[in-house]
């Protein structure tokens, strides 16, 4: 029996009858009462990563852009309109978040949660942005300073000291973000932890060229700049990716298929697997299964094998919402008759 995604979708002839209470507000994805709390959990944890890397990018942008001016450091001040364009697209983040917990409706019976994998595209094309503007502007710093066409004097101590607390805010930063994106499995989470990251090595490449360009090597702060935007870019494509083939609809882990095989040839009248999809909203997974039963067993015994199979998947695989089984003989008492 296949026991992996095929790429042809099984027919769907029944779906377990579910009660209202069973639902959100008329939602079509069954969740338990500890199912839903969980949803709860996941969606203020979620809101408080976004909530958290807006305000401390609204105080770091700041911060930066001030001392940057003041203390004449060109790559304090890069750091502190890169601070502003973060706090731009965790504006967006924010309102695709609150967007994404609208309950199911009729024309999205699956609720709204692909908006966070939507989210998390916005955040891999900002980072993707800021990588390739880093490194051009990097690259022509560094012409500027061998070609003798710009100067620089060395900026304050304050600067190196603002480039450092950023370093610092933000691995912490990442750290907590990226816990919360593991525990709620939010894409858009799982972005902005990586946006953090970003903004160490960027930090950590700003206050380098700082304290070098205190000590005459001015020209060792682009040029590590640039570098820097070489990670950003590669984390940037990473983002995308993840992010679109969620929403492209890639099929969930081969550890997925077996565990849901496993499941339902643990019922006896249930002969063999043959099909299984699995596909996301969010993150939540909606399953059709095709399974073999006796032939000569009636449409009623069917229907309890597929109602029971149905049961256990629920109660085994928490982030399953819908389940769909087709059934079809695996013999035959009688050939059919065909014209």
């Amino acid at each position: 029996m296949p026991d992996s995604f095929s790429s042809q979708e099984p027919a769907v002839v029944r779906s377990v009858e579910i009660h209202p209470d069973a639902v959100n507000n008329g939602a079509m994805l069954r969740e338990r009462p500890d199912q839903r709390r969980a949803s709860s959990l996941r969606q203020a944890r979620s809101q408080r990563a976004v909530n958290l890397g807006l305000a401390a990018n609204i105080i770091l942008a700041l911060l930066k852009t001030s001392v940057g001016i003041l203390g004449h450091s060109p790559a304090l001040l890069a750091e502190g309109v890169n601070s502003s364009s973060d706090v731009a697209y965790y504006l967006v983040v924010a309102v695709f978040m609150r967007l994404s917990i609208k309950p199911a409706d009729e024309s999205h019976p699956y609720g709204h949660s692909q908006l966070e994998s939507i989210a998390s595209l916005v955040v891999g094309a900002f980072i993707l942005t800021t990588g390739i503007a880093v490194f051009w502007d990097s690259i022509n710093n560094v012409f500027d300073l061998v070609s003798g066409q710009a100067a620089s004097t060395g900026a304050s101590l304050l600067a190196l000291w603002i480039a450092l607390i950023t370093v610092g805010a933000k691995i912490v930063l990442y750290g907590y973000t990226r816990r919360l994106g593991s525990q709620t499995n939010n894409p858009a989470v799982s972005a902005l932890a990586y946006d953090h990251r970003n903004d160490v090595f960027s930090a950590s490449a700003a206050s380098v060229g700082i304290f070098l360009g205190r000590e005459g090597l001015p020209w060792v702060d682009p040029l590590v700049g640039a570098l820097v935007a070489l990670l950003i870019l590669r984390t940037g494509v990473e983002v995308l990716r993840q992010s679109s083939a969620e929403l492209m609809d890639a099929v969930p882990s081969e550890e997925l298929a077996q565990q849901i095989t496993q499941l339902a040839t643990t019922i006896e009248d249930v002969k063999s697997v043959e099909e299984v999809h699995a596909h996301r909203f969010g993150p939540y997974i909606v399953v059709n299964l095709t399974i073999g039963v006796e032939g000569g067993l009636s449409v009623a015994a069917g229907d309890c094998i597929s109602t029971e199979v149905e049961n256990l998947i629920y109660e085994h695989l928490d982030l399953v919402r819908r389940v769909y089984v087709h059934y079809h003989p695996v013999t035959y008492p009688q050939p059919c008759q065909t014209s």
